[in-house]
């Protein structure tokens, strides 16, 4: 996979996740348990995620690999501080909330270790 291209993935990624934490959950917050402030903050870190993302694409810099890493680990560190939040708010998450976090922290993984073979590749063509 192009590098250039998992800056458009992960940036679209990053809008939906604060799309869903920030209004969804928000909206049928009932359900999912996670104080609105919480989802608030959470939601807020992927619009910046987002911005750094887009940069990077429309950016010509020839150092990219080092770019998707820095998202890489910066996805990683979202990751331990959505499960730290989540295990500080145990007992007010439900069952969907704990599937919500459980699942975005899958899928951020998963694109987080692409990123990280991507930019080891990039980085050994140098």
């Amino acid at each position: 996979m192009h590098l250039k291209k998992l800056f458009l993935i992960d940036g679209f990624g990053a809008l939906l996740s604060a799309f869903l934490l920030g209004v969804v959950l928000v909206e049928f917050n009932d359900f999912f348990g996670i104080p609105v402030k919480t989802l608030y903050f959470l939601a807020f870190l992927p619009c910046l995620f987002a911005l750094y993302d887009f940069y990077c694409y429309f950016n010509k810099n020839t150092h990219s690999g080092i770019y998707l890493k820095t998202i890489a680990f910066i996805n990683i560190a979202y990751c331990i501080l959505s499960l730290g939040f989540a295990l500080y708010h145990h007992r007010e998450i439900t069952i969907l909330g704990w599937g919500y976090i459980i699942l975005e922290i899958i899928i951020v993984l998963i694109l987080a270790n692409i990123e990280l073979k991507v930019a080891r590749n990039s980085v050994m063509k140098i």
